[in-house]
């Protein structure tokens, strides 16, 4: 079942107030659709965030793999690791493995004492940062919304809206992706929030989504 990939359309989004991290749920075994709940978005700390995309196997050790060495730099410095430091992390994980790469692609968000952050990491290990990123199968339909919806200002809640938006665009056109999204906040007050499903499909009802 490690040839299962998440297919996936993924979005990670900066707003004013907080980091929107989004996905949906379906793993596919090429034309064939193998789970319908698959997991992709994940708390790594109370200020860190990741969604992945990409072979199932490989994410999940890679999901471990960072949630250890976080817990650990807690432990051992008394401080949440800035998100910065957890993109480097996982670049020089990914970029380790030369002969054999991790079949993946990820963003990782969230918050330190330089403000909110969003980081598209590739199968190599490139790690860039921006104000919005989408990653996955989906991603061209997503960043077209992004490029014509993204604003400086954007509010948190707008922000939740604009990953749903896209999350949506995305499912209705590419075939590795759907059967609902996950939503999950990352902010200072708060640390990471995943939206309840209810709320999800209240904010797609609202926009006429379904």
């Amino acid at each position: 079942m490690e040839n299962v990939k998440t297919g996936t359309t993924t979005v990670g989004i900066v707003t004013k107030d907080g980091v929107v991290l989004a996905t949906e749920h379906r793993a596919s075994m090429e034309t064939f659709i193998a789970h319908k709940v698959a997991k992709k978005l994940y708390k790594l700390d109370e200020n860190i965030g990741m969604t992945t995309a990409g072979l199932v196997g490989d994410l999940q050790v890679l999901v471990r793999y960072m949630r250890a060495e976080i817990n650990l730099y807690r432990l051992m410095r008394e401080m949440l690791m800035p998100v910065g430091a957890a993109a480097t992390l996982l670049s020089n994980i990914l970029n380790e493995r030369k002969f054999f790469p991790y079949y993946v692609g990820l963003i990782v968000g969230g918050y330190d004492n330089k403000g909110y952050h969003v980081f598209s990491i590739d199968a190599a290990g490139g790690a860039i940062e921006d104000k919005y990123a989408s990653v996955g199968s989906g991603s061209l339909f997503v960043y077209g919304v992004l490029e014509d919806r993204w604003k400086d200002d954007i509010s948190l809640d707008e922000g939740i809206n604009l990953a749903i938006r896209g999350i949506s665009a995305a499912m209705k056109r590419d075939a590795a992706s759907g059967d609902g999204i996950s939503v999950g906040t990352i902010t200072k007050k708060e640390g990471f929030q995943e939206l309840p499903k209810e709320e999800v499909e209240k904010r797609m009802k609202k926009m006429k989504l379904k």
